[in-house]
């Protein structure tokens, strides 16, 4: 028994390596290959109330009505594809299908079909990030969060999980730019009261008061992103900007745009000279990562 246990913990093993050493991840795949390699006599009714969330689940806000839809589905068709769980002391631990189960509990049932597999605490981190990451509509800062796990936990830089994801490398680049605002902020956006374009700019800022300053002039007077940006420039740069702005050549206004968009910050070419600017040491590292110059 302990022999085909061993055997079929190394298939898994094997599939996992697969998932992530490959050109572009893929999670329905991992989850087919689990599905495929299971018999059906593995696969078992468990009782909703004896799961619990994975702890490494990414997705902290459900959507109630997505979930209600669902539902109603399971009530019409059943649980169609068996959710992947982890026995442990107290029950079992949902690696894939968390979506199922709640939707399958609000359909008034009271078990689910699932697999039982044994990943380790990495592996069902990993699964639980790609599953989200691909499946699900995450909001901002939950797929932030996901995209700085991975890196972490796979050694990874920002340009191969772009890669990886087939996500561009500005996306991700502005994605992680947004865990280091203040949490009040996060809570916002997680809210949809300040949008992506709002958060880039604030990200870029290092005073928590003025960022909290100006997230609550985005909330409370609608500022548009072309008043926030003049706000949270130097208010003398922004001045001399006015008054010489008919000056100003536009010769390489169209790379300026285009460095903007790869890099995630301000740049200027203006006298023969290129400026990229950067926050703090942090944000320093993470325009040289893009640009792969190294310390």
């Amino acid at each position: 028994m302990d022999n085909d246990n061993s055997t079929k913990r190394r298939a898994l093993g094997r599939g996992l390596e697969e998932l992530f050493s490959s050109e572009q991840i893929d999670f329905q795949k991992l989850e087919n290959k689990i599905i495929e390699e299971t018999k059906k006599d593995e696969i078992v009714n468990i009782n909703l109330d004896d799961l619990r969330a994975n702890p490494y689940q990414p997705r902290k806000y459900f959507d109630e009505e997505k979930l209600s839809e669902l539902a109603e589905s399971i009530k019409e068709f059943g649980v169609v594809q068996p959710i992947i769980v982890k026995k442990t002391i107290k029950g079992y631990e949902i690696i894939a299908g968390e979506r199922r189960s709640r939707a399958a509990k609000i359909a008034g049932l009271t078990s689910i079909p699932a697999i039982i597999r044994d990943f380790n605490d990495e592996e069902m981190m990993q699964i639980a990030l790609l599953e989200n990451l691909q499946r699900e509509d995450l909001n901002s800062i939950e797929e932030a969060t996901a995209y700085k796990k991975l890196i972490d936990t796979l050694g990874i830089t920002q340009d191969v999980l772009a890669s990886k994801l087939g996500k561009s490398r500005s996306h991700v680049t502005n994605m992680l730019g947004l865990l280091v605002l203040p949490s009040e902020v996060k809570d916002l956006i997680v809210q949809n009261r300040i949008s992506m374009s709002h958060a880039r700019i604030l990200s870029k800022m290092e005073d928590k008061e003025e960022i909290l300053s100006l997230a609550d002039k985005i909330v409370n007077e609608e500022l548009n992103v072309r008043k926030l940006e003049e706000l949270a420039g130097n208010p003398e740069t922004v001045k001399r900007n006015k008054i010489k702005k008919h000056e100003r050549s536009t010769e390489f206004k169209y790379l300026e745009d285009s460095l903007c968009e790869k890099l995630g910050t301000k740049v200027k070419i203006k006298n023969n000279k290129l400026e990229i600017k950067f926050v703090n040491i942090n944000d320093l590292n993470r325009i040289l990562e893009i640009l792969n110059i190294s310390e």
